[in-house]
């Protein structure tokens, strides 16, 4: 008998608690989080040094670093190791979110935007100082969630280093915060438009970069290019969006952002990598960790069927449609998930090699675990697995 029963696992470092398993140890292997157990958890999201659950009901969860308000309530403690749900935001339905390097974000089903954490570059939509009654200048965190850009209608919210960005419901996309450091941009604490940009379907963030994907398939980029991160065959930075380089004919169907390198993946299963390649994190291999100026398809994954690609600060990870995951990139803390503390550009399978649900006795015995989403962070990852039996896991 099949089983929809579903688990939230992790794996890296947790010198911030970020993998929410009630300590600060780092994991070489999967480990579940117990605490998400009793919870219907729809997706997940993994930040430089902290980490976020949304429920199939709105709720939101948060756990790791808290030392700027990054979980969203008060931060009396600086680090949390179990999850703990956001009050503040517990009378709206939230349905996406993002965690940026000190700053979350997230959007709920009537399409108003939150912002919380650190702002000192107007990130959270706030006037990034204040002053206090004697006149002394006072950074300006924004510990509570609070609705920012309110005069959009927002759909998906996407996090930078320094900087905000959104995709409001008609395709537009609108920033603010600091794009990156350093450069003559001015901070902006107002939303502004991204101007050439229309018909847009997804975005996605880096540190200091950003993607756009259009409704008709073409990928733009901006913002810093240190690495080659924007695939325009250069190392220039462009503050207005360019196209990217190499991918016309084919059908895009996801796009991801690390903090220095980007992924896209085509409706037929092949991922597209450029960028810092730096301990192997773009997957061409053990002795190719060169940075790539223009898109080029990850041929160690070619026939694995990818469904989702997510990166990190370091390394990334690969999601096939028969629920496997891959990762690959710099090893050390247990980041890859298979207990080898080496930088690795040759993409390796992660064993899934948690306890089955208490509550299938011995059919236990006929199914495996099976991934639906990977998310990855700045040192570790987060995956959604559910149960499947071994006739529904062979479909």
């Amino acid at each position: 008998m099949a089983s929809n029963t579903s688990a939230i696992i992790t794996w890296g470092s947790g010198e911030d608690g970020q993998l929410g398993i009630g300590n600060n140890e780092e994991k070489d292997w999967a480990y579940p989080i117990k605490a998400l157990d009793s919870y219907s958890v729809r997706s997940v999201v993994a930040g430089s040094r902290n980490s976020l659950a949304i429920c199939d009901d709105g709720k939101l969860f948060t756990w790791g670093w808290n030392q700027r308000g990054t979980l969203g309530h008060p931060p009396e403690t600086k680090t949390e190791n179990i999850p703990s749900q956001v009050k503040a935001l517990a009378n709206v339905k939230i349905v996406q979110a993002a965690i940026g390097g000190w700053h979350c974000l997230a959007v709920d089903e009537q399409g108003r935007a939150y912002a919380w954490g650190g702002n000192e570059y107007g990130q959270c939509g706030e006037e990034p100082e204040r002053k206090d009654d004697t006149g002394r200048t006072l950074r300006r965190d924004i510990v509570i969630p609070k609705i920012c850009a309110p005069k959009l209608v927002v759909r998906q919210v996407a996090a930078g280093g320094t900087h905000s960005v959104v995709l409001t419901r008609d395709g537009n996309v609108w920033t603010w915060g600091q794009p990156w450091p350093p450069g003559d941009i001015k901070q902006i604490s107002v939303p502004v438009r991204v101007q050439g940009l229309e018909s847009v379907r997804l975005i996605a963030v880096g540190a200091f970069h950003n993607l756009a994907l259009q409704e008709e398939g073409t990928l733009w980029a901006w913002g810093n290019n240190e690495y080659g991160q924007l695939g325009t065959g250069d190392t220039q930075p462009r503050s207005q969006p360019i196209r990217v380089n190499g991918l016309s004919g084919l059908t895009l169907v996801d796009i991801a952002a690390g903090g220095w390198h980007s992924t896209a993946l085509t409706d037929n299963g092949e991922v597209y990598g450029w960028g810092r390649g730096e301990h192997g994190r773009l997957g061409f291999g053990d002795n190719d960790k060169s940075s790539k100026m223009v898109p080029q398809r990850v041929n160690l994954l070619a026939g694995e069927d990818i469904v989702q690609v997510s990166c990190g600060g370091t390394h990334s990870v690969a999601l096939t449609r028969d629920g496997r995951i891959f990762s690959f990139g710099r090893g050390d803390h247990g980041r890859l998930g298979y207990g080898r503390k080496i930088t690795n550009g040759q993409p390796l399978e992660v064993p899934i090699n948690i306890p089955p649900p208490r509550n299938l006795g011995d059919a236990a015995a006929e199914g495996r675990w099976m991934a639906k989403l990977v998310a990855c962070g700045g040192r570790h990852t987060l995956a959604i697995v559910k149960w499947k039996d071994t006739d529904e896991s062979k479909q």
